[in-house]
């Protein structure tokens, strides 16, 4: 294949040339929005002219500084023409419809017994664990009809069960719509995790939902605020770790580790680094890697946000040293591992090796495709390997073409 044939990463709009698209439409210099982000001007300038990959930490916080929508910043949802490939998108107004009559149920069919209810949440959750993102769309709509149903014709315990399953449910919902970039039904989805949430009058599932809700100031660049509600996750838990049941020093744990990203944003270190000691804490008296709530709290996952800590802060060499020393069991779910090679691969690539950047981004698509394949990271590493590669190999040039870029 000539090489004017394949697949041009770096064609078209990026994340640079969209921050420097809406910079000049708001009529400010690199210089003011550097000082609104806050950064250095040479950071913007390097970003917005593809010599420097974009930080989700600079996405979010120029999306902020420059008043507009996160995915004007980085083209989501990405679209193919390909139905095949594109399935997946299909099924969002289905899954806003049934958003939209949750509590409109269809009283003329019966509701199936809470044991099939179960069953079948459970099944989604577990397509989510997986990143099947597809097979978990086509499932919602009518996951959520059936607890509708059901919860219509409950009271009670019953009833408080069952709303603890419909925001289980709802949080499917959060992942796909994250996952895919509609960010207006993620922030609706995660309105109805908490309110089902609250109705099931359980307090963890409750601190579940707000550690969930976190991730809405971590897209908003509000590090403060986002760091306030953690604190007060944790504080309604209690830091005596001896005291703590499993599934409360899951929520403890998960909630330092979700603070440890936010300092990493706002770049303190230090911070950061307190956060994770006392996550590692957490995860020592745990013992193995956990799964309460969905939280998939344990050394694994401290591990992981290690790396990501490192690389939010540009700091290749600290990534990989973290990546290289981490044992990962075999209960480690795909969609953190797909998080976990993403992170490693832009790891790698401020560490300035290509290969293993490259190499990462192939085992993010191996253990987690349809997660890797929508995720902007992956195209902005994309984009830069082939801006760093005077030869471009056709393993890079597969690849972007799997991601359609062009």
């Amino acid at each position: 294949m000539r090489e004017a044939s394949t697949p041009t990463p770096s064609g078209g709009d990026t994340i640079g040339r969209r921050i420097a698209q809406a910079r000049k439409l708001r009529g400010l210099t690199q210089q003011q929005l550097a000082d609104r982000v806050p950064c250095s001007k040479s950071l913007i300038a390097q970003v917005e002219s593809g010599h420097k990959p974009a930080t989700q930490a600079l996405i979010t916080a120029a999306a902020r500084a420059l008043r507009v929508p996160l995915g004007r910043l980085t083209g989501q949802p990405y679209r193919d023409a390909d139905e095949r490939l594109d399935r997946i998108h299909q099924r969002i107004p289905e899954i806003r419809q049934a958003m939209l009559a949750w509590d409109l149920p269809d009283e003329d069919v019966p509701a199936p017994s809470i044991e099939q209810i179960k069953a079948d949440v459970r099944r989604a959750s577990d397509l989510g664990r997986r990143a099947r993102y597809i097979q978990l769309g086509e499932m919602l709509p009518g996951l959520l009809e059936e607890l509708t149903r059901a919860i219509h014709s409950s009271e009670g315990a019953r009833r408080e069960e069952l709303f603890g399953l419909l925001s289980e449910a709802y949080t499917g919902v959060t992942a796909i719509a994250y996952t895919l970039g509609y960010f207006d039904l993620r922030s609706l989805a995660m309105d109805r995790v908490a309110s089902a949430a609250h109705a099931s009058q359980d307090p963890l599932r409750v601190a579940r939902t707000q550690w969930q809700r976190s991730t809405l100031f971590l897209a908003a660049a509000s590090y403060d605020k986002g760091i306030l509600l953690l604190d007060r996750v944790r504080g309604g838990i209690g830091d005596h770790l001896d005291q703590l049941s499993r599934p409360e020093l899951s929520v403890y744990g998960a909630a330092h580790l979700r603070s440890a990203v936010f300092a990493a944003r706002a770049n303190d270190r230090q911070r950061a680094t307190d956060h994770i000691r006392h996550a590692r804490q957490a995860a020592d008296m745990l013992g193995a890697d956990s799964n309460y709530y969905g939280m998939e709290f344990g050394h694994s996952n401290v591990t992981f946000h290690e790396v990501t800590v490192a690389v939010e802060m540009y700091d290749g060499a600290a990534a990989v040293e973290c990546a290289g020393q981490a044992v990962l069991p075999q209960s480690v779910a795909p969609v953190r591992l797909g998080h976990f090679y993403i992170d490693l691969a832009r790891g790698w690539l401020y560490h300035g090796d290509r290969q293993k950047s490259l190499d990462a981004l192939h085992q993010a698509r191996r253990v987690a495709p349809q997660q890797t394949r929508n995720h902007p990271m992956v195209r902005e590493t994309v984009r830069m390997l082939n801006e760093l590669e005077r030869r471009r190999p056709q393993s890079l040039s597969r690849f972007a073409s799997w991601l359609g870029m062009s």
